[in-house]
């Protein structure tokens, strides 16, 4: 024990980095070493670099050429280097919804529109990294995915769980008396009934060959390959993730650029039926939004007029087209709210009178009466067909109704009724609605930004509602307007609604709205597209409804989509002469001016062909100023001229019929151009109308223009007003953006001068032009940026890539694009917040990088810039006008045109001076940046492809930058007239980045992921097209992009470090950004130069972290950061897993002979090899850099020095196990080899994690604390009220035989002295232990236990308490505890909360707590550490062990049982882990022959394990072992460990009563090799029988639901081992077994006895006198019992009986103590006390089983010394004298009296006198002639 005291003590730590100093400094001592140490030829000095600082990382390259693999295949191979099939460039064709894809007919398109259209239909150009989703960031440890793995786990048996429950048991209890004959039927005492009962029971199965001597190897190889038997593979399976928001690492792979469509709503018509049917009537159905007044959806036209009723207007109308007759549309609503109507207005032909009249008859005949009005309504009828038949083809308004959307979807009809009338069809459905809200439907999760009364508005769920509108309000004349509408519909929602005055119009009209179905059949866009899964053209269509929503949506186009609403809406012709009255509108669309030019682009509306040329406007009777309600849906020609114009003539339509009257006048013309200076021309617009036809070439000007001749209605007055909206993916309709597309495609076509609004502008000021409309695109409106954002952005790298050539210079529009493309998205940033992820990744630019953006003109199949590339114009200045490469080409680029050339360097005054000064400094001096190339394949231009390309390379680094601004034309001549500036965009993008400065290096910071993805796919696009993606990684790029690449990281590194307190969110976002670039370039680049980027940014944090009081945020950042980084698929291979450390140089033995010469003999070097391995040394953190970085993150914040990093402790292991969980579930590793070495990787944290063990959650305290049901803990007694022996006496027993059942004593110690150190969370505890047991387990081996070897004493008996800490940590809780759990409520996870908040907080001191307060920090701590109110809303689970189960309160029978199994699994394999790791301690103790000392503390954590609530599966592994450990140590246990013996024995018997019968067979098993055992060693087994004994008091006393007989199924076990043991069988031996066989089983009877008869108290003491016998052998124990017969009778105030059992007692202590000092004045033994009591000798100590008192452990109680002697005779003397015996008291005195005049205590010995002087007054008063002798009769039963 010392030496672990002594250790406890040490236990205030050295810091890490001293350790490692001491260990380097032993080693570094000889030179020869410091040869062998030279890593990749320069002599490392072993100079240690402190935790703080990074190392500088393996040239990753170089090392991989240098060190090839031995094997050529096999699992391990695929460790050394990325997958050649690693990045993929996919060009995957994008799904159209469509049958055909939507694209315009005509064949010529002018370039935008050709644009526009391959924007939307080419394939997606995808970079794939194929094993992405194996990195962390795709890989989490979710739910769903431990439920895969966890399948077919084998149920792991607990006792805790077989225990039955109380009533059972009892019965069973019962059961048994019955059965065993009961002890009063046997004379008492006797054996008889004992053995009787003995024989009658049934042994367990008795263990093949146990009594065989089999050598210890062999026994250890069998033990252990049981053990590793069917073990689950996946340890992380078994353990819950931590407890995280998301990951950080988590990349989503974004949404595929799609239409957008709100919440689509299916409505059918079902039938529409009048009072009388008299003529055909047609419908529209539209949306309205009352609050918006905006109208949010096309006209859906429908009838369901009879084929009868439709044969009236046969002569009017042509043959139907089958997309006409839909009598069901979805509406699609983005803002759903309770402002939308469903407006329904009805139509009939036109005829005489006013809407009133021909309404009249609707509204008084009823169907009822019909055989009453026979007459009146065939005459109606015949009325009605005349008019049909000559006004066929015109329509008058007629009536309409609206219906409250919300109502039926919100309260299923539940409609407050008012005039409407809405019945619903299917019953009262009030209250059944499902009342699920979604807010998450509006389109993408950006238009959630609803209004506040919207929440309840969701279409996606509500059930379907079939309605009746059973009233409809007649149209008036002059309240036609869309004004008009609102207000009605605002009225309707007043209960005094104006409309329930009025008369209605009773109909019935059925309609069904149900959510629209994903996916339904027949379908057709509003263009009349069909839509996919469309089975057959016959069916009646479904129509897909135009959405206009009511407010913007911000969805980039992805469809080819140009229609054009038009609206008339009134005119005014009350100062027109002449008759004019019933007034219709024709509408047509013309390309030209002669009457034949309509064109057939209008839509038909219900029951006619699919397009007309011409639409006719409804006719309002009589009324000089109508209104009209129309709207007119047409197909807009993909390419429009300046001819294409909007024709409106008016004609007044005669509805009597008069002889030589013609059916139509025209009474006026006007028209509308539809292009105004290439711009398509929309709005209001209030037109003059003309008398006249318009004369020649009128389409070109607008009617507003007087032309000269022409009359005009009202003095060239605007009468007519019209409203013109296109819905269109072709024009921008945003002059900002449509001035920067035309300037762009005048320069694609070359065509000057170019026309943009009133500008002319000519090809001299073109460059000007082009800067300042990219500058102006910050002032569009964000909506149509968001629409043609792909093309736009495509627009701008084009710009950038290839510069164009105006009037023969060549113009370099890199910055203005950069700071354009910055500004834009910003914009989208600032502007659509809630369309982010959780980097702050705008989801449209995402999807942009993602699917669109592709390096222009690099198509696989077009080798060099032609017609096919991106806007691919030949304008550009690229060297090849075509395809066909002309032989120029390769003339040009043999020719070496290093650009030292004199004659064309930069003249001194341009602009790149500047750049050079602000860049000169960081050497990135270089030539500028036009590289590549004519095609694909070719060699960077400029660079010669011969051996003195590196001169060159030099000569083009150090000559001036040149500008391109300064070509001079003669230059370009030289070049055959054409400059190859095709640049490279990544180049160009790193190199604007680099020299930008003020406000747009800010706009470029914000949203630098943004620019960090599109370089990355520009570079992934690059190798891909030049044929590179398999290139060494050091040729891949040129060195000057690397250095913008390292200016640029260097740069930002620093603006994180520099502004985290300022800009803390953007800082954030600045963070992770440039770890997922760095991420990223480790797939494509030089990954050793990757390596030094992290480097660098590591040095600038932590130069600045020793300047910062509180670091905590910025480490926070780190871990952010590295661990982004560490989430690459292809970590293990970064971190060189195959690389074993080795000197390169020294010729050292391999690997292989290494692990195979025993440690005894290994070299110097290779103990140091070993050591490189397990620690954080400099070689290994350059060799395995990464893995380096993190444990060195893990060593320097659980470091319980570091200042103020207590609240990274959770983030930090998260961070580590996040990557093992993740290892542990990777495919590519499931080979045990191969994850051997990916365990390399760590194994540095078992010392990382054994230094933090003092900081570690103490489980072992929780451990008793929950219910354990059938296993002692020792601490238990206070909760076990009930127990039946007093208590005291339970301690005593325990106390005395089981020495510390808690801790270690260097936990012990650590608890007892107030931890210094902040202890961890049980948490992050626990997620460290399940990482030290995962890298234990797939560890090499022999690895680990070379290490052990070299590890001090000191040292391996920390890593043991560690694993006594594991077991506590996942000891199975059981499945009662889960039951328990479930039904606890909140209440108690909520007090657990405010305790651990408060010791957290209290750990923090209360100075460092102001501190923060004063920086603001506990408002929001970064990483949410502990503290901090940030961290409240994060407790979310409870932090103890069973956080997550606090979750959800109710969990199914069948959760329960799955937690339950996971549970056990998991404490089965944790402790299997254990026990393997103990096993390879043994192995180093027997291999090495030393430090034996360490074998105390693995029985320690053995017996602990055993302690604990284990699966019977664990539990036979675990006495395999013990039986080995005591075959090889005996001594161990019998001489130096006796506690750990007495404490074995204890819970051997414990599982030897087990009610799981492979439990009790394996340890009535080693319970008998334990006997045998000690009995071949002493030929004695006292010692063991004793302990055997006081263990069975222990536990009879102290176990609650104690099952006597499986106790007595183990005894018999073990008799028959005896039995059946023939080596021994001449011996005394099996009498022995036998003997103490049957006094235990004597005792365990009495002493089940004993708790029945608590209540007779005379049995009771009885009971007690005879197990106090059967004690015999063990004075402690008998000696208790005696003690607890004096305390049962004095209770009862029998103070005789009482002395009688103290006087034994203490002649029981003397013949001890004459046996240990030979004392003159001491009593002999007991023949001193024959006086007082004359059965007294029965405590002499002679028979042969008597364990000498020297031995440790035994009479090592208190009172067998002199002090306990006269104790126990003091207190004899005083209950003789309260029964009234004086005599006897006398009798003790006289006992007692010459030890105290030895001791010359003249104090006592005057007390002593008093008392004997009152003794013997009392005896005189009341000598009534007792006899002395007549009371020393025994009173002792």
């Amino acid at each position: 024990m010392a030496e672990r005291r002594a250790f406890a003590q040490k236990i205030s730590r050295t810091v890490a980095a001293e350790v490692r100093k001491q260990i380097s400094g032993q080693y570094g001592g000889s030179p020869q070493l410091l040869k062998n140490l030279t890593i990749g030829g320069s002599v490392s000095h072993h100079t240690t670099v402190p935790l703080t600082e990074a190392v500088d990382p393996v040239d990753l390259e170089d090392y991989l050429i240098t060190h090839p693999l031995a094997m050529e295949s096999g699992p391990l191979r695929d460790l050394l280097e990325f997958p050649p099939d690693d990045i993929e460039v996919v060009y995957s064709p994008r799904e159209c919804r469509t049958l055909v894809s939507a694209v315009p007919e005509e064949s010529e398109m002018d370039p935008h529109v050709r644009d526009c259209v391959r924007s939307y239909t080419e394939d997606w150009a995808i970079v794939n990294r194929k094993y992405h989703k194996l990195g962390t960031g795709f890989n989490p440890n979710t739910l769903d995915k431990q439920k895969e793995r966890q399948k077919g786990l084998p149920k792991q048996i607990f006792e805790s769980d077989e225990a039955p429950d109380g009533n059972s048991y009892q019965d069973e209890q019962d059961d048994l008396k019955r059965r065993s004959m009961s002890i009063d039927d046997t004379p008492r005492g006797s054996w008889a009934c004992s053995i009787f009962d003995l024989k009658n029971s049934l042994p367990d199965a008795l263990l093949p060959n146990l009594l065989d001597r089999t050598p210890n190897e062999e026994i250890d190889h069998q033990n252990d390959d049981q053990r590793k038997s069917n073990r689950h593979k996946e340890l992380f399976a078994l353990h819950p993730a931590p407890d995280e928001e998301e990951p950080i690492e988590r990349l989503c792979v974004p949404e595929v650029p799609k239409e957008h469509f709100g919440q689509r709503l299916l409505v059918k018509c079902l039938s529409l039926k009048f009072e009388i049917e008299i003529e055909p009537i047609f419908a529209s159905l539209a949306l309205y939004d009352v609050k918006e007044k905006k109208k949010i959806s096309e006209n859906f036209y429908f009838d369901l007029n009879s084929e009868q009723m439709k044969g009236v207007l046969r002569p009017h109308v042509p043959p139907a087209a089958i997309t006409t007759l839909a009598r069901s549309a979805i509406f699609s609503i983005t803002y759903p709210s309770q402002d939308v109507f469903l407006v329904i207005k009805l139509e009939k032909v036109l005829q005489q009178g006013d809407i009133g009249e021909c309404a009249e008859p609707y509204m008084i005949f009823k169907e009822t009466d019909a055989t009453k009005n026979k007459e009146k309504l065939e005459k109606l009828k015949s009325q009605a067909e005349q008019f049909c038949q000559r006004l066929g083809k015109y329509r008058m308004p007629f009536a309409w109704t609206a219906i409250h959307l919300m109502n039926i979807v919100s309260s299923a009809g539940s409609l407050e009724r008012d005039s409407t009338e809405v019945e619903i069809g299917t019953g009262e459905r009030k209250g059944s609605w499902s009342e699920r809200r979604n807010s998450s439907i509006v389109g993408r999760r950006s238009l959630e930004r609803t209004t506040s009364g919207d929440e309840a508005c969701n279409l996606t769920s509500f059930r379907p509602a079939t309605l009746t509108v059973t009233n409809f309000f007649k149209q008036e004349g002059d309240r036609l307007s869309d004004e008009d509408l609102y207000k009605f519909l605002a009225d309707m929602r007043r209960p005094s609604s104006v409309l329930r005055r009025l008369r209605p119009i009773t109909a019935q009209l059925k309609i069904d709205i149900s959510p629209a179905p994903e996916n339904p059949h027949y379908c057709l866009t509003p263009e009349l597209l069909q839509v996919k899964l469309y089975p057959d053209s016959r069916v009646r269509p479904t129509r897909e409804i135009l959405e206009f929503p009511a407010r913007d949506v911000y969805v980039p186009n992805t469809t080819y989509r140009n229609l054009l609403y038009v609206y008339p809406q009134s005119l005014n012709f009350a100062n027109r002469q002449g008759s004019a009255r019933n007034i219709t509108v024709k509408v047509q669309f013309m390309y030209g001016e002669d009457p034949s030019n309509a064109m057939p682009v209008i839509f038909g509306k219900s029951s006619c062909p699919e397009f007309s040329k011409e639409a006719y406007t409804a006719v309002v009777y009589h009324n000089r100023s109508p209104d009209f309600h129309e709207e007119i849906k047409i197909k807009l020609p993909a390419t429009l001229t300046d001819h294409h114009h909007l024709l409106f003539t008016f004609y007044h339509v005669s509805c009597q019929q008069k002889q030589n009257t013609p059916l139509e006048t025209p009474v006026g013309y006007t028209w509308i151009p539809m292009l105004q200076n290439g711009r398509l021309k929309t709005g209001q617009f209030c037109l003059p109308v003309s008398l006249e036809k318009p004369p020649q070439a009128y389409s070109v000007l607008s009617p507003e223009v007087p032309l000269p001749g022409m009359k005009w209605v009202d003095n060239h007055k605007g009468v007519f007003n019209v409203e013109v909206v296109a819905v269109s993916s072709i024009h921008t309709q945003d002059p900002y953006l449509d001035k920067f597309f035309a300037l762009v495609h005048a320069l694609d076509e070359h065509m000057f001068p170019v026309r943009i609004g009133d500008m002319r502008i000519m090809e001299n000021n073109l460059e000007n032009e082009l800067k300042s409309s990219i500058s102006a695109l910050n002032s569009s409106q964000l909506e149509p940026v968001v629409r043609f954002l792909h093309l736009l952005l495509d627009k701008l790298i084009l710009l950038v890539v290839r510069p164009p050539v105006i009037a023969g210079q060549i113009v370099n529009l890199g910055q203005a694009s950069f700071e354009a493309m910055a500004s834009i998205i910003n914009r989208l940033h600032k502007n659509l917040e809630g369309n982010q992820d959780q980097h702050g990744r705008n989801n449209l630019l995402t999807s942009y990088i993602y699917y669109v953006f592709r390096l222009p003109n690099t198509y696989p199949n077009s080798p060099s810039p032609g017609p096919g590339g991106l806007g691919g114009s030949v304008h550009y200045a690229t060297m090849a006008r075509s395809a066909v490469r002309p032989a120029s080409l390769n003339l040009n680029r043999s020719r070496s045109l290093s650009n030292s050339n004199p004659d064309i360097s930069g003249t001194p005054t341009s602009p790149d001076d500047e750049v050079r000064s602000i860049i000169g400094s960081k050497g990135l001096d270089r030539s500028n940046s036009w590289v590549n190339t004519g095609g694909p394949k070719a060699a960077p231009w400029g660079s010669n492809p011969s051996p003195s390309a590196e001169s060159t390379q030099a000569t083009d680094r150090s000559c001036n930058r040149m500008s391109s601004h300064t070509e001079t034309s003669s230059f370009l001549q030289t070049l055959t007239g054409r400059l190859p500036t095709k640049k490279l965009f990544h180049e160009e993008l790193a190199l604007q980045w680099v020299v930008c400065s003020g406000s747009v290096r800010e706009a470029a910071l914000q949203q630098a992921w943004f620019f960090f993805e599109l370089m990355v796919k520009s570079m992934v696009h690059h190798l891909y097209f030049a044929d590179k993606l398999d290139a060494p990684r050091k040729n891949r790029f040129p060195e000057r992009f690397m250095d913008d690449i390292a200016a640029l990281v260097s740069t930002i590194a620093n603006d994180v470090v520099s502004r985290f307190q300022k800009d803390t969110e953007m800082v954030e976002r600045l963070n992770t950004s440039l770890a997922f670039f760095l991420n990223d370039l480790l797939s494509i680049m030089d990954r050793g130069f990757v390596f030094s980027l992290i480097k660098a940014c590591y040095k600038q944090v932590s130069s600045k972290l020793y300047s910062l009081p509180n670091p905590s945020i910025l480490v926070s950042l780190r871990l952010d950061f590295l661990r982004i980084i560490c989430s690459h698929e292809h970590y293990v291979t970064l971190n060189l897993p195959c690389s074993l450390l080795t000197p390169p140089a020294s010729p050292s033995p391999s690997v292989s002979s290494a692990t195979s010469q025993s440690s005894g003999f290994s070299t110097n070097v290779q103990d140091q090899k070993i050591a490189n391995m397990f620690e954080l040394s400099v070689p290994f953190r350059q060799q395995h850099y990464l893995a380096g970085l993190v444990l060195t993150e893990l060593a320097v914040i659980l470091d319980p020095d570091a200042e103020g990093l207590f609240g990274l402790h959770k983030k930090v292991i998260n961070m580590v196990h996040n990557l093992l969980s993740s290892h542990d579930s990777d495919p590519r590793y499931s080979d045990p080899q191969v994850k051997a070495r990916v365990a390399m990787l760590y194994l540095p944290l078992i010392g990382v994690i054994m230094e933090t063990v003092p900081q570690l959650y103490d489980f072992t305290e929780t451990l008793n604390q929950r219910g354990r049901p059938s296993c002692i803990a020792v601490d238990d007694y206070e909760s076990e009220g009930g127990s039946m022996i007093s208590q005291t006496v339970a301690m005593a027993i325990a106390g005395t035989s089981v020495p510390q059942l808690t801790r270690p004593s260097s936990f012990l110690l650590t608890s007892t002295t107030g931890r210094q150190h902040s202890t961890f969370s049980a948490e992050s505890s626990r997620s460290l232990l399940i990482c030290l047991l995962w890298v234990l387990r797939n560890a090499d081996e022999s690895v680990l236990q070379k290490w052990f070897t070299d590890l001090s004493v000191l040292q391996l008996n920390r890593l043991l308490d560690l694993l006594y800490l594991c077991v506590s940590c996942f000891e199975y809780k059981g499945k009662k505890v889960f039951e328990r759990m479930n039904s606890l409520t909140f209440k108690k996870s909520k007090d657990m909360r405010a305790k651990l908040e408060e010791a957290i907080l209290g750990s923090i001191g209360a100075r460092q707590e102001m501190v923060r307060r004063s920086r603001g920090q506990l408002e929001r701590s970064p990483s949410g550490s502990a503290f901090g109110s940030q961290e409240n809303l994060r407790w979310r689970k409870d932090m103890t062990h069973w956080r997550q189960n606090t979750e959800k309160l109710d969990k199914s029978r069948a959760e329960i049982e799955h937690e339950a199994l996971i549970d056990g699994n998991l404490a089965t394999e944790a402790n299997l882990i254990i026990l393997d790791t103990l096993e390879i301690v043994v192995q180093t103790v027997s291999v090495t022959e030393s430090k034996e000392s360490i074998l105390g503390g693995v029985l320690k954590v053995l017996l602990h394990s055993m302690a604990c609530n284990q699966s019977a599966l664990y539990l036979q592994h675990c006495f395999a072992t013990q039986r080995a450990l005591v075959s090889k140590f005996p001594e161990l246990l019998f001489e130096e460990e006796t506690e750990q013996c007495a404490d074995l024995c204890l819970r051997l018997l414990r599982h030897c009563s087990s009610s799981i019968s492979t439990i009790r067979s394996h340890a009535s098993a080693s319970l008998y090799l334990l006997m045998r055992q000690n009995f071949e060693i002493g030929n004695n087994f006292a010692r063991v029988k004793m302990q055997v004994t006081m263990s069975l008091s222990s536990l009879v006393g102290t176990s609650q639901n104690f099952n006597e007989e499986f106790l007595r199924r183990s005894l018999k076990t073990i008799l028959t081992y005896a039995e059946e043991d023939l080596e021994l069988r001449e011996t005394t031996f099996p009498d022995q077994v036998q003997d103490l066989v049957f006094n235990l089983h004597m005792i365990l009877s009495d002493t089940v006895k004993m708790k029945e008869h608590q209540e007779d108290p005379e049995m009771l003491i009885d009971l007690m006198y005879r197990i106090a016998k059967g004690y015999q052998t063990s004075p402690d124990l008998r000696l208790t019992w005696l003690q607890n017969m004096a305390g049962k009778h004095s209770e009862r105030s029998n103070h005789a009986e009482s002395a009688q059992c103290l006087v034994h007692s203490a002649a029981l202590v003397a013949e001890y103590l004459s046996m240990l000092e030979d004392r003159k004045y001491l009593p002999v033994g007991c023949v001193t006390f024959q006086n007082i009591s004359s059965n007294v000798l029965e405590e002499s100590a002679v028979s042969d089983d008597v364990v000498s008192p020297d031995e440790e452990g035994i009479c090592s109680g208190k009172y067998f010394t002199e002090a306990g002697l006269v104790g126990l005779l003091e207190q004899a003397a005083a209950s003789f004298s309260m029964a009234g015996m004086y005599e006897a008291v006398n009798e003790v005195y006289k006992i007692l009296i010459p030890i105290h005049e030895a001791n010359r205590d003249a104090k006592k010995l005057s007390t002593i006198h008093g008392k004997l002087q009152e003794a013997f007054s009392k005896i005189v008063h009341q000598s009534t002639g007792w006899e002395v002798g007549n009371i020393l009769v025994s009173k002792e039963h």
